[in-house]
């Protein structure tokens, strides 16, 4: 591939132009994110009259705002950000209406995490609050007036894991970890949990999810595996804690993926964000699989696929169901975003996430299966340079984070920067990945460092098999988890990579488990300690250590790129700086990105623009793909 067929860091990489665009619930304006002073800020727009006016209401330039949502009147956005990545959410208001508009901090309140809100049906100036204001172990629930600021708490817990839930016209709900560690729906009376359902921790590790109340006040909308290996759409009644099954498909999982989710998958459950009401449910195959639950949203469904050929993402109405903005994907889209007005048919194309992406240079992800040694199937993909014959490549193994997570076919900057660079990139759900049923979920307990490694080693041995791979030319990266496999197979299996890189990865699994932030800590028996051990048991403590690539350092023989953020709250900075500082002792070949305003994820632009070039650089040394030319600085007048 020539140069000029080279994407540059900075087309991939930057804060996307247009995305996450919201119709107001009136039905006047959309609100979206684009990029203003190298952030991702928020923006809103007319939608009738002759002129698409645009004006942008933040104006941040430390850090992007990523999410935000109407309130229900339409003169108001809420948004939640955090300090260079240290997860400590704070929520903010800003009022459309004013000339200079001003966020407002509603939890100005040092070192305290707001987890979620929702709006009450009954007054739309009140927000019921989750947060850990009284300590920090402990969430608790709150009544805010988001016009005056005037905070109340309505529950608080008294000492367990709780996710609440605001029940419209009803008293507040939790999901709480039980004593046999499973996962229990009560409702809080008298500062007490009386219990409703249970639900099996071992089937559900992070609990019901999702798990949406449902607008009358009396159920819940969740995925349930109880009884079946998969994922199927749910109703639990509120009264007698029955479970009456709403929708499913006979071979996927409801496309379930983390609670903090990568912004590349859509909520699983599609909702008219005003009324609640449920309009259809995702489903995850080779390629997404929409179910519709509500029938004038199949003729709008119908409608909106005539617009594109890519698949439906993030999707937004009005109130009435009658106006709608509606992102298009898929791995060579990075994103288009479409107006329609179902009452006049009018449609129009109001935004790209990537205007200046040539989406002629994009490669097509592959889904592929391969087979594990121990007879486990194994989804992965595979995506190839499009300017060279596929045979004997350089390959970068790609591991996903989590490990309760999932890759699929979708628009990945990352994948589509490493096969444009000349590599063959290959993903692999192993065990432990969610999506794909319980059983292959829950095949991963204790085999950190076991078959969940063999499961990349025998992918990659597939690729190779294939003539795909250069087996000399072989890099492994990942973040997170991903980190975590990379500094394993470095050290575990040294003879099978030229070249690591860890970013955010944990080295130590002791570590990590001890150093959870607190209002986690119980539930984390279903996690952590179900899948790796508990350090506080002696022999857990040793196998926990064994399975840890800090006590393997002495094997790694190739290259390593070590990236972290300072603010990381998840894998600690000391956890990277324990593998660099033994690595250079021993006079290894190691690099150290060290990033000090950011967390466990990079977010910024110029953070990522860092972090690729690096990447980039660090992989054509040492197994032999390409580097590209900077692009220009990105134009932040640019508006769609």
């Amino acid at each position: 591939m020539s140069g000029s067929n080279s994407i540059p860091v900075e087309t991939l990489f930057s804060a996307p132009h247009f995305c996450r665009a919201q119709i107001s619930p009136d039905g006047s304006r959309i609100a979206y994110l684009s990029i203003w002073s190298e952030r991702l800020n928020i923006f809103i727009r007319e939608i009738d009259g002759p002129d698409a006016k645009y004006r942008r209401l933040t104006a941040d330039a430390c850090r992007n705002i990523e999410a935000f949502c109407w309130t229900p009147d339409s003169t108001a956005i809420l948004y939640m950000q955090d300090t260079n990545g240290d997860e400590n959410w704070h929520l903010y208001r800003i009022a459309t209406a004013d000339d200079q508009p001003r966020p407002a901090n509603l939890t100005p309140f040092p070192g305290v995490r707001v987890i979620e809100f929702a709006f009450s049906p009954a007054d739309r100036n009140i927000i019921f609050l989750q947060m850990n204001a009284r300590n920090p172990a402990f969430i608790d629930l709150h009544r805010l007036n988001i016009e005056t600021g005037d905070l109340e708490t309505l529950a608080e817990n008294p000492g367990r894991f709780v996710r609440w839930l605001a029940i419209p016209d009803g008293p507040p709900h939790a999901i709480v970890v039980n004593s046999r560690n499973d996962f229990e729906l009560t409702r809080y009376e008298n500062g007490q949990f009386v219990p409703i359902a249970s639900f099996n921790g071992n089937d559900n590790p992070f609990g019901p999810l999702p798990c949406v109340p449902t607008p009358d006040g009396k159920g819940l909308w969740l995925g349930s595996n109880c009884g079946t290996d998969r994922t199927r759409l749910a109703r639990i009644d509120l009264a007698s804690g029955d479970e009456s099954e709403v929708d499913s498909h006979p071979v996927f999982d409801l496309d379930t993926p983390r609670p903090e989710a990568d912004p590349r998958f859509p909520p699983s459950l599609i909702l008219n964000p005003v009324t609640g009401d449920l309009l259809g449910a995702r489903y995850l195959g080779e390629r997404q699989v929409i179910h519709v639950l509500d029938s004038k949203f199949a003729d709008v469904l119908t409608r909106l696929g005539s617009l594109s050929d890519a698949e439906p993402g993030y999707i937004s109405c009005d109130a009435a169901g009658e106006r709608w903005a509606i992102e298009f994907t898929n791995d060579r889209e990075a994103g288009t975003t479409w107006f329609y007005d179902h009452a006049t048919g009018k449609s129009e194309i109001v935004g790209r996430r990537q205007p200046g992406l040539d989406t002629t240079l994009l490669a097509p992800v592959q889904p592929i299966t391969v087979t594990s040694r121990d007879g486990l199937r194994l989804p992965c993909h595979l995506t190839l340079p499009q300017d060279k014959q596929h045979r004997n490549l350089p390959t970068v193994l790609l591991v996903h984070g989590g490990p309760w997570y999932r890759d699929s076919v979708c628009y990945d900057p990352e994948v589509q920067f490493l096969a444009n660079r000349g590599y063959a990139v290959l993903q692999v759900n192993f065990r432990g990945s969610t999506g794909y049923g319980k059983a292959f979920m829950q095949a991963a307990k204790g085999e950190f460092a076991g078959r969940m490694h063999e499961d990349l080693i025998d992918a990659l041995d597939w690729a190779i098999t294939e003539g795909i791979t250069d087996p000399d030319r072989v890099a492994i990266y990942g973040c997170s988890y991903g980190g975590y496999a990379a500094l394993l197979g470095a050290s575990f299996t040294p003879d099978r990579f030229a070249a690591a890189i860890s970013y955010s990865g944990m080295s130590d699994l002791r570590v990590l488990v001890e150093g959870a932030v607190p209002f986690i800590r119980e539930a984390l028996v279903n996690t952590y300690i179900a899948y790796m051990g508990d350090p506080d048991i002696a022999a857990d403590n040793a196998d926990m250590l064994a399975r840890s690539p800090i006590s393997r350092l002495d094997q790694i023989r190739c290259p390593i790129l070590v990236i972290h953020g300072a603010q990381d709250v998840r894998v600690g900075l000391s956890q990277a700086e324990a593998v660099v500082d033994t690595l250079r002792s021993r006079g290894n070949d190691v690099e150290f990105l060290l990033n000090e305003k950011e967390g466990h994820w990079f977010i910024n632009q110029d953070s990522n623009h860092e972090l690729y070039h690096a990447i980039e650089a660090f992989l054509a040394r040492h197994i032999g793909g390409r580097s590209a030319p900077a692009s220009p600085a990105a134009d932040d007048r640019y508006r769609p």
